[in-house]
C-alpha cells in the first residue's frame, strides 16, 4: 500500500523559506518519480514540482523558478520541497505524488504553508 507523509509546512511571513518533506513507503521509491502539487483556498489542484527518480532531472512551475527546489533522498525514501522567497500568493496545501502529475491520485494528508505578514 502506497503511503506518503508530508510535513514541513507552516506559518511564514513574506520572503521566507520552509522546507517541505514527503515520507515514503509501501512501493519501490527509488524507482519512481515523484511529484508537488497544491491547492490554494477555493481554488483547484495546481503542479508545482516533479522529479524524475534518479534525481537528475527537475521541473518546477514557472511563479516557482529560482524560488522552489525540489530533491529527494533515495536512500531514506523522502522527497523534498524547499520554498524560498515565499509570497502570500504560495499560500495552500501542499501534497506529494508518485508519479508525474498526471499520475497523481490525492491519498495523503498534506502540509498547510501559510504566507502572512
Amino acid at each position: 500500500e502506497v503511503q506518503l507523509v508530508e510535513s514541513g509546512g507552516g506559518l511564514v511571513q513574506p520572503g521566507g523559506s520552509l522546507r517541505l518533506s514527503c515520507a515514503a513507503s509501501g512501493f519501490t521509491f527509488s524507482s519512481s518519480a515523484m511529484t508537488w502539487v497544491r491547492q490554494a483556498p477555493g481554488k483547484g489542484l495546481e503542479w508545482v514540482s516533479t522529479i524524475n527518480s534518479g534525481g537528475t532531472r527537475t521541473s518546477s512551475l514557472d511563479s516557482g523558478e529560482g524560488r522552489f527546489t525540489i530533491s529527494r533522498d533515495n536512500a531514506k525514501n523522502t522527497l523534498y520541497l524547499q520554498l524560498n522567497s515565499l509570497k502570500t500568493e504560495d499560500t495552500a496545501m501542499y501534497y506529494c505524488g508518485k508519479g508525474y502529475y498526471s499520475d497523481y491520485v490525492g491519498i495523503s494528508p498534506g502540509t498547510q504553508v501559510t504566507v502572512s505578514s
